[in-house]
């Protein structure tokens, strides 16, 4: 059973200057919920108990979101504002929450790497926070029942174009069934030139805790990053690694155009938005 997960969380956010001079990427709001609330409720609904998110310095604003806050919950009974108050408390009991610092940005490995303390010897899953899922069963609980299938890690994988080539690792598969590949190699951002397939990796992970010792061996890369890809191609000298296309849609929320997209679907899908919003979209 797979019940803790990690968050990485500790980036500086460049992509959104300068909203993210003085919050994290991560607490900007996606309609009414802040960008990492879509990935704890994810990890939630999967069954995860426990979640650990990696920050860095100037990033403590996670930690109180999802902490008690006795003074607004005490407040909000005051007024008569119960669905409010209900939902404060919702979302700080959400999970059991961790936090741990990287001190140094030194790649997505080396901040999962962070973790190692925490996780112990559980497989565990990984949600990067700028995807959000909209998906009938949850994204990571899709890997999650792949994971308990052939007990081995698993990689959450979708067709990317061209431009996707560009910014995300590409899979060399082995066709396992419908929806299910058997990772053979793998690239990061090698361009359409260099790809071995269109299939993507897109921010979701379920590991056992071998991808430590591979995350350790890894050498970074000409950044001074260590590339969890990286990481993975290790781990494939010693045991298999599998990719699953998800079921679903995807937003890539870390992008400006595609966290307006997420906004703009998402806010669709809400009754009390949904009717005024198409009605405005459609005086554009």
């Amino acid at each position: 059973m797979v019940k803790k997960a990690v968050i990485p969380a500790a980036g500086f956010g460049t992509r959104f200057l300068p909203a993210t001079k003085s919050q994290p990427k991560e607490m900007l709001n996606v309609v009414d919920k802040p960008l990492i609330q879509y990935s704890v409720e994810e990890a939630v609904l999967s069954g995860i108990e426990s979640i650990a998110v990696i920050t860095s310095r100037g990033k403590s604003s996670m930690e109180d979101y999802f902490d008690r806050s006795p003074e607004l919950e005490q407040f909000l009974e005051e007024k008569g504002k119960i669905d409010l108050l209900e939902e404060i408390k919702r979302i700080s009991s959400l999970a059991e929450f961790y936090f741990v610092r990287q001190k140094k940005a030194l790649g997505l490995g080396h901040a999962i790497l962070q973790a190692k303390n925490y996780v112990g010897r559980e497989p565990f899953a990984v949600l990067l926070p700028d995807d959000i899922f909209e998906c009938s069963k949850p994204c990571i609980k899709q890997l999650i029942d792949v994971y308990s299938e052939l007990k081995a890690s698993v990689i959450v994988l979708g067709r990317v174009d061209e431009e996707g080539t560009k910014k995300y690792g590409i899979i060399k598969p082995k066709q396992i069934s419908e929806r299910i590949f058997q990772v053979e190699d793998m690239v990061e951002k090698p361009g359409p030139e260099k790809a071995f397939s269109d299939l993507g990796i897109l921010g979701r992970y379920v590991f056992s805790t071998e991808i430590f010792d591979a995350i350790k061996k890894t050498e970074p890369d000409k950044r001074g990053e260590i590339q969890i890809t990286d990481a993975i191609r290790l781990l494939l000298e010693t045991q298999p690694v599998y990719g699953y296309l998800f079921e679903g849609k995807r937003y890539d929320a870390g992008d400006k155009l595609g966290f307006i997209e997420a906004t703009i679907d998402l806010a669709l899908k809400r009754p009390e938005f949904s009717q005024r919003l198409r009605e405005y979209l459609k005086e554009l």
